[in-house]
This record gives structure tokens, C-alpha cells and sequence, in this order.
């Protein structure tokens, strides 16, 4: 192990014996009291040494024994601390690869924030470069969201679509504006590849069907049944806005069916739209949000009807700021959950509408007359136990 404190937080001394390690309330931390010695210390904390090395500089500035082993097991339990040796096979892999390294530095730091353990955020990103992802949907979300996974490092970013780009398809981030005209699938493939980091490693090879699922902490299992072969998650970022904010129920039939995640983003008439995450089996789906809201309102389904067979043929309204920021909070919860983190998009939607951009969360309860089953009660807590049958973290 070759200690660093996490480069991402700031330090500074909040008094002579007192440090705030970070500035932004979310992750900063204080510890101490602190003396000036063991201060000092903390600056050789940079990943260069190895604990025996750490020890004797120890001891040359007056540390008493088995003072550096408890401070870094301080560190380390505030989450304070890395391991720029640490993450196994995969992350040594990785950080050989200085070009994609240096495109990654930053999320990697971000990555620390939420890693608890030293080396685990390399662990994560170099899982990022195994898993599969699905985009179902190339518009103004769809083209973003694909293009912030590829360059986050997931290794294979997927993207179906139809048709052609059309002029207010293009966006920063997106269809850029000499792909008008080029079919929509082409375009975003072509998006994809620009943006990733490197060439993603290759992807394991998916297990029999039969087999059961191996649960441990961090390790996400892809489907392996029709309609989720080998997929991590699926994103489906649709056009029209409406199949976002009122999917259809049998549209995800199969990846219910196959134990596919599946993650729901768009904008439909100056309202931006991400989630719910769907954990099929636990939390609520299309079909449980379609029932909850006929139950609140009796014209509900009548009124659906008309606005899916009567569809208009004009250009959406797609507000651009609106629209990037809709893909790019559904690739952040898209993310978290592929890093094993507890998505709060599970069992919610979040919404906001031009001009204010408030974002704000709804719950979506599983039904008990969905077919989906995750109103079943259960023994022990279902939710956590397909997070951690879909957690991804590489071995």
C-alpha cells in the first residue's frame, strides 16, 4: 500500500490543532486535535512511499512508535485516505494507459469522494470499462447521455435509434451540426467512439442463464435472458417526450422479464423527466407509475390514449439547457448505480420545468396490482438485494 490522502478535498487548519480536510459541506470533514508534527506528516502522504518508508520518515521527525499506523487507520476510516498502488489487476491495467488516464483523472477524484475504501476508486472506474450499457433513444437526451457515459469510461455504450437527424436534434455534447441528415444510430455510434477515453477492455463472457447470480458487496451481474443480453443498464431516453413521462407498460416487457435495469430520461412540453430507475422485481416499473396515477385520476387512461394515437407532427419542445441538463443528471444516476451506489432515482422521478429548472423528486410506489412483483413482501430488504446483484464492481 502506498497511502495518499484523497487530492480531491482541500486542507487547511481550522485552528493550531485542528484540520478541515474539503470545503463543500457534502464531503468535508474535520479531525483533530492535531500537533504539529503529525501535520507535517500528512504532507509526505502522497502516494510515493510505502508504509515501511512512511515509518522511518516517521521516526526522523519525532513520531512515537506505531504513531503513523494510527493515524493512517484514522485517516482511513474517515475516508480520507487512497492507495495509489491499490484496485487489483484491472486498475493496474488502467493507470499503464496514460492517455485514458489523464482523460479520467477527474472523475477518478470525483470517485474518490464516495469510495470509502483506499483504492476503491480506481476499482470502480476500471469497472466502468467492462460494462455495457443500452441507450434506447438518439434526440437532445438520448445523443448526450450516451456521449457523458462513453467519456466516464463504461466500455460499451450502445445507442438504437431510427430515422435521421434532424436541425434540432444538435446539441454541445451531442449530434453535432454536420451530422444532419446522417442516420441517428450512425451519428451517436460515431458520437460514442469520439468520446470514450480508449478502447474499452473486453467484456466478460456472459453466464448461462442457469446460472444464479453471484451476490457479493460490489459485484454487478449483467442479464443474461432475451431482452438484456449481457446489458449492465438500459437508458431509454426516447424522442417523444411522452413515452418518458408516460412510458408504456409492455415496451419493457423483456427487460423485466430478463432482470434488465432499466432508466427512464426526456423532456415532453418544457418538462425535463429522469427516472424512475426500474430494479425489476424491487422497485416500482412503467406499469406500477401508470396504475398510480390512474388511481389519482379516473381519465387518466382515457387521455393517454388520445395523446399516444394522436401524435403531432411538430418539432418538440426541447429546451437545450433544459434537455442537457435531463441527460446529464439521468448519466450522473446512471452512473452511481453502475458504481454500486444506492440510486435516488429507485422508487422516484425527478422533475423540472423552464423557466425556474427546480428539480424535484415524486415518489413512484410499486402497485399491487402490477405484475412487475415488487410490492411482494419479502423477507429481509429486496431493494439492496438487487443493488448488489447489479453492483459493479470488477471481481
Amino acid at each position: 500500500m502506498h497511502p495518499t490522502l484523497k487530492p480531491a478535498l482541500r486542507r487547511g487548519w481550522r485552528d493550531l490543532s485542528t484540520v478541515q480536510f474539503g470545503v463543500a459541506p457534502a464531503h468535508a470533514l474535520v479531525l483533530g486535535p492535531m500537533d504539529t508534527a503529525t501535520g507535517s506528516f500528512l504532507s509526505l502522504l502522497d502516494g510515493t512511499r510505502g508504509l515501511p518508508l512512511l515509518r522511518e520518515e516517521g521516526k526522523r521527525m519525532g513520531l512515537p512508535d506505531g504513531h503513523v499506523d494510527k493515524l493512517l487507520g484514522e485517516l482511513s476510516r474517515a475516508g480520507l485516505l487512497d492507495d495509489s498502488t491499490g484496485g487489483g489487476p484491472a486498475a493496474d491495467a488502467l493507470r499503464k494507459r496514460s492517455g485514458p488516464m489523464d482523460r479520467l483523472q477527474a472523475d477518478l477524484a470525483s470517485l474518490s469522494l464516495v469510495s470509502s475504501e483506499p483504492g476503491e476508486a480506481i476499482e470502480k472506474l476500471a469497472a466502468r470499462r467492462t460494462m455495457r450499457v443500452r441507450v434506447q433513444g438518439a434526440g437532445r437526451v438520448g445523443a448526450v447521455v450516451a456521449s457523458v457515459l462513453a467519456g466516464a469510461g463504461v466500455g460499451h455504450v450502445e445507442v438504437l435509434d431510427g430515422g435521421h437527424v434532424e436541425p434540432w436534434d444538435v446539441a454541445p455534447g451531442g449530434h453535432p451540426a454536420d451530422a444532419i441528415g446522417q442516420r441517428r444510430d450512425t451519428s451517436a455510434r460515431r458520437l460514442v467512439r469520439q468520446s470514450a477515453p480508449d478502447r474499452p477492455a473486453r467484456p466478460a463472457p456472459p453466464e448461462p442463464p442457469s446460472a444464479p447470480l453471484r451476490q457479493t458487496r460490489r459485484s454487478r451481474q449483467p442479464s443474461t435472458q432475451e431482452g438484456g443480453v449481457g446489458l449492465s443498464l438500459v437508458i431509454i431516453a426516447p424522442r417523444d417526450g411522452l413515452d418518458a413521462y408516460a412510458p408504456d407498460p409492455t415496451a419493457t416487457e423483456a427487460l423485466l422479464a430478463a432482470g434488465t435495469p432499466h432508466l427512464y430520461a426526456g423532456v415532453i412540453e418544457g418538462t425535463g423527466v429522469v427516472g424512475p430507475l426500474v430494479l425489476p422485481g424491487s422497485s416500482a416499473c412503467a406499469g406500477c407509475l401508470f396504475r398510480q396515477r390512474a388511481d389519482r385520476d379516473p381519465t387518466w387512461a382515457r387521455m393517454l390514449a388520445q395523446w399516444r394515437s394522436g401524435r403531432a407532427r411538430h418539432v418538440p419542445s426541447c429546451d437545450l439547457a433544459l434537455s442537457t441538463s435531463a441527460a446529464g443528471l439521468a448519466a450522473g444516476h446512471a452512473l452511481a448505480f453502475l458504481d454500486g451506489v444506492s440510486s435516488a432515482c429507485a422508487g422516484a422521478r425527478w422533475e423540472a420545468s423552464v423557466p425556474g429548472f427546480d428539480w424535484h423528486s415524486r415518489p413512484v410506489w410499486p402497485h399491487p396490482a402490477c405484475p412487475c412483483g415488487a410490492s411482494t413482501p419479502v423477507k429481509g430488504d429486496r431493494l439492496t438485494t438487487a443493488m448488489d446483484q447489479h453492483a459493479t464492481m470488477a471481481g
